[in-house]
């Protein structure tokens, strides 16, 4: 009996923890979908050669590719995450490319249009892994050298 007192204490803590904080936990720690991949693959898919036909992979002197596809899992916003190597000016790029969104969107509709009940929204974000991949590797580098140098004073 007396583990029964004791519980009223502990259920309602436990209520809180397990029962409260649970969908707020998963709503964090949200991972994509079976479904959400399988789109994301899709768009990305069809608007690689969408921007092919399009002349849209050679821009400004350098080259652009879709590094990723993100897709909301209410499968309303796609996310196209754009490589850009060797373009002089990224948001000028960018801006074209939200210039011809009207176009792009419409090509992406007449070919998913028996996959998708609806066409997702298109926002372009500049992926700049590229770029913090080289300063990385740059601060690696340095770092070495610098072990070097710091290297052979000490054992000298």
């Amino acid at each position: 009996m007396p583990s029964l007192a004791l519980t009223s204490s502990s259920v309602t803590n436990s209520y809180l923890k397990n029962v409260l904080l649970q969908p707020l936990n998963n709503h964090i720690m949200t991972t994509e979908t079976k479904r959400q991949k399988q789109v994301a693959g899709l768009i990305n898919e069809e608007l690689n050669d969408i921007f092919r036909r399009m002349g849209l992979t050679m821009m400004d002197g350098g080259m652009i590719s879709i590094s990723s596809v993100k897709i909301t899992p209410d499968l309303f916003e796609a996310r196209v995450y754009l490589s850009m190597f060797q373009v002089k000016d990224t948001q000028a790029v960018l801006k074209k490319f939200e210039e011809k969104y009207k176009e792009i969107r419409k090509e992406l509709g007449t070919r998913v249009r028996h996959q998708l009940r609806s066409i997702p929204e298109i926002k372009f974000f500049i992926d700049d892994t590229l770029d913090y991949v080289f300063k990385m590797e740059e601060l690696f580098e340095k770092i070495k050298k610098e072990e070097g140098k710091g290297g052979s004073g000490a054992g000298e």
